[in-house]
Order: structure tokens, then C-alpha cells, then sequence
């Protein structure tokens, strides 16, 4: 659990680093770049592992089909939210954090199926670090006024949801997680 932990410390200390303290980061140059992906790396190669081996305890609940099929349907929202952000689709012009939220749904979609502690501490942990990055980036300035995206932007988001979302429930199956219930 201890790595689990580190991890989520670094990976958020990583992601929050430039918004808490932007001279330090900047003072860095492009080499703070670098830092802040290794930081981020290693962070997650450290919550992989952390969660792998912990001992998950008490299970409080587990997957059920109603709710593995609630948490299907958030997944294929999380992934959609995470194309528009890149993609910059008419969502985006909608939803301030489109990635954010996309991680914040991810995380309550794990939260559904994975009642045991090292759970909590994951995708809880991940929830928290993605609701206070919202509340630090919305303090520190105005939102952006997104242009009209044109349609084929909304076409490639889905076209990306679909093909990224077959690859990660494949991804799950293959690690022996049954997506689907």
C-alpha cells in the first residue's frame, strides 16, 4: 500500500507542481518538462504496483451486474470526454475540463465495481487529485472561450471512443479483469 501511495503522491505532486507553484516551474525551462513527466511516470508505474500487491483487506462490495453495467456505460463517457478534450469538440465549448472530468468519471466508475481499500485509495485518491486540479486551475484565471469545432471533430471523437474503448476493455481481459461483468 505504501507504494500505491507514493505514487499517488508523486503523480499528483507532478500534475499540480506548475499550478501551485508556476515560478519555481517556470525557472526550470524545458527541463522542468521533463522533470514533471518523469514525475508523472514514475508515479504511475508506482500506483500500478502499489495496487497490484496490496492485500485488498475488507471487501465493503464488489462487482454486480447492474452496477458493472453502470460502470460500462461511465467508461464509455470517460473515454468520450477524454477525446473531446483533445479533439476540442463542441463538448469542450460545454464542460470547462472535459479531461478532468473524464478522470473524475473514471474514477467513480471504478469506485462502483471495487469496494476494497486499495480501491478507495486508487481511484479515490485519483478523484481527489482531478477535483482539486479543477479547483486550482478555476482559480487561477478565466475560462477560454473555445471556437465552434466543425463536425468532423465530432465524428473523430467517436470514431476514437469506440476504437480506444474496445482496446482498453481488451487490455482488461487480458490482464484477467473482466470488463463486462
Amino acid at each position: 500500500m505504501l507504494y500505491l501511495i507514493l505514487g499517488l503522491l508523486l503523480w499528483s505532486g507532478a500534475h499540480l507542481f506548475g499550478r501551485i507553484l508556476p515560478r519555481q516551474r517556470q525557472a526550470l525551462g524545458m527541463p522542468g518538462k521533463g522533470l514533471v513527466a518523469l514525475g508523472v511516470l514514475a508515479g504511475l508505474v508506482l500506483m500500478v504496483i502499489g495496487y497490484r500487491a496490496a492485500d485488498p483487506g475488507t471487501i465493503y462490495w464488489g462487482r454486480h451486474p447492474a452496477t458493472t453495467g453502470i460502470a460500462d456505460l461511465l467508461m464509455l463517457f470517460a473515454v468520450y470526454l477524454f477525446a473531446v478534450s483533445h479533439l476540442r469538440t463542441g463538448l469542450a465549448r460545454v464542460i470547462r475540463h472535459p479531461q478532468l472530468t473524464a478522470v473524475k468519471t473514471w474514477a467513480v466508475a471504478h469506485l462502483l465495481v471495487n469496494g476494497d481499500l486499495p480501491s478507495f485509495v486508487l481511484f479515490g485518491g485519483l478523484l481527489a487529485w482531478a477535483v482539486v486540479s479543477v479547483i486550482v486551475i478555476n482559480r487561477a484565471g478565466p475560462r477560454n472561450v473555445l471556437p465552434p469545432a466543425p463536425r468532423h471533430r465530432e465524428i473523430a471523437a467517436v470514431i476514437a471512443t469506440l476504437v480506444v474503448y474496445a482496446l482498453i476493455a481488451w487490455l482488461h481481459g487480458w490482464l484477467g479483469y473482466d470488463p463486462f461483468g
